[in-house]
């Protein structure tokens, strides 16, 4: 696939939670700073999406929040805002998608600990697949769970030497940390789109770490 003939989008909601998250952690100059940076990422300064589910953020977009984090921060302060702001998203967009697909839910955190990963995963993937024209797929394996996004919008149209969905990893751990009630699980990306692999894969060790 070619990503310069195809555009695909973000709701504003799921946009605007990311914007807010960058605010959070950047703080409001830092986020302008780094959305100056981006071609077409001027007209969201202290102007972010409005709160609906209409599809009107393009991926390019999303991509280019994780590119000018490392311009403006270097490769390795880029990648640890990006977590972080991976992170603050999820905290964030909890409140408004989770309880859609009962990942809120008193019966769901009673679960025990491996169904609940494989449950929230597929329940999470849930989201995107049906909320963005984001693609995932989760794959059971014995030792790991496999998140694969098949059309990712955190490096689409990037070129790296290196995988580079810091947002998602960072989107994951908090996810992962959420639903096991305060535990840490390694969490890593096997491959990206952006450095020649057919899809974005993460694997997520299914136990947690100490």
């Amino acid at each position: 696939m070619n990503p310069s003939t195809h555009i695909y989008y973000y709701p504003n909601q799921m946009a605007r939670i990311l914007l807010l998250s960058g605010d959070e952690i950047l703080g409001q100059a830092g986020m302008s700073a780094v959305l100056n940076a981006i071609p077409g990422g001027s007209r969201f300064v202290e102007n972010y999406p409005p709160a609906n589910q209409k599809l009107e953020f393009p991926f390019e977009l999303v991509a280019g929040l994780q590119a000018s984090l490392e311009l403006n921060y270097g490769p390795h302060g880029g990648r640890g805002l990006s977590m972080r702001i991976g992170r603050a998203s999820f905290q964030h967009g909890l409140c408004e998608f989770g309880p859609l697909f009962g990942l809120t839910d008193l019966a769901f955190r009673l679960l025990p600990l491996k169904t609940k990963l494989k449950v929230g995963a597929n329940a999470f993937a849930d989201i995107f697949n049906k909320h963005s024209d984001q693609r995932v797929r989760i794959e059971d394996r014995e030792t790991h769970l496999c998140w694969h996004i098949e059309r990712c919008p955190v490096c689409w149209g990037r070129k790296t030497e290196a995988p580079a969905c810091h947002l998602a990893v960072g989107l994951l751990q908090e996810a992962l940390y959420w639903v096991s009630g305060g535990k840490m699980f390694n969490v890593e990306e096997a491959q990206c789109c952006a450095v020649g692999d057919s899809q974005c894969s993460i694997l997520i060790d299914k136990t947690p770490l100490g």
